[in-house]
């Protein structure tokens, strides 16, 4: 069994259900410090639900969700977060919107030198993402890939011990998508950041993770044709180490991508749960009795 104490985020035997739909389907999955994680999934298999459930946002119907150790529960700064859609304040300027959350912590007590102080470290993290320039534009100003720098510091500056990014490269332009991902590797890599990243882009995943997870819907168990399921993880994979964009032109990254797309997105390509590709260390799976008949 795996060690929820070996892991910065533990999640096991979860179950998430709205009325009669199961969504989420006795998942496990854990992520160790440092760890760049990428998860995918056909469209509608309970992505955004399991970072909801990550977030404290919800809870989940049954199982457990731990962030170094303790119970998730409710959202608090352990836990950052960047979307898709540009969720930065229209009536703040860029810092300002970094610096809100540790306002809204110090205030009213907080003192004109520890203000100051605070404007300083807003202003560097956004030297650090190469925003400092448009630190009092509004968002209106800034392009998308601006905004998403900016929204990327004002949840760095919170400190979280884990980064949650939900597609947030997924309305920019070919050009400046690329742009980002070189920038968040190289963000993660100097600041060793554990980061689980959402895309639907299979691309995307393989090239940014150190590992890859699958959640879907598409697979089959011994509990016959007409039961609700939900999403398991049904492939779990470490992944080499991309080190130029050049490495997305090479078969080999091309054959991964493949593979991946026919594990876990061709609704006719469906393993038995005994079969799911787990291959990483640290993969696991919890099943009930009648999910393992053949």
């Amino acid at each position: 069994m795996n060690d929820p104490k070996k892991n910065l985020l533990y999640i096991g035997d979860v179950y998430k259900e709205y009325g009669q739909k199961l969504v989420l389907d006795n998942v496990d999955l854990s992520i160790r410090e440092g760890e760049l994680c990428t998860l995918v999934g056909p469209s509608g298999c309970g992505k955004s639900t399991l970072f909801r459930l990550i977030l404290g946002e919800e809870q989940p119907t049954s199982g457990d969700i731990l962030v170094d150790g303790r119970a998730a529960g409710f959202p608090d700064a352990s836990r950052g977060i960047v979307y898709q859609k540009y969720s930065l304040y229209p009536n703040l300027t860029a810092l300002d919107n970094v610096l809100l959350g540790k306002r809204l912590a110090l205030w009213p007590w907080a003192s004109y030198a520890r203000r100051e102080a605070l404007r300083r470290e807003g202003m560097a993290i956004l030297e650090r993402m190469h925003v400092q320039d448009h630190a009092n534009n509004y968002p209106s100003a800034l392009s998308g890939g601006q905004q998403q720098r900016v929204a990327i510091a004002r949840a760095l500056i919170m400190r979280p011990r884990i980064l949650l990014m939900d597609e947030p490269f997924g309305a920019l332009d070919p050009g400046a998508r690329e742009y980002l991902q070189v920038f968040l590797l190289d963000l993660w890599q100097e600041m060793k950041m554990t980061i689980l990243f959402v895309t639907h882009d299979l691309e995307e995943a393989v090239f940014l993770g150190t590992r890859v997870f699958i959640l879907s819907q598409h697979y089959s168990d011994g509990r016959g044709a007409t039961a609700r399921r939900g999403s398991k993880i049904v492939f779990d994979q470490a992944l080499p180490r991309a080190l130029t964009t050049d490495v997305k032109r090479t078969a080999e990254f091309g054959e991964l991508v493949s593979h991946i797309r026919e594990d876990g997105f061709n609704p006719n390509h469906r393993r038995h749960v005994t079969e799911f590709n787990l291959r990483h260390q640290d993969s696991f799976q919890t099943l009930r009795d009648e999910e393992l008949a053949k």
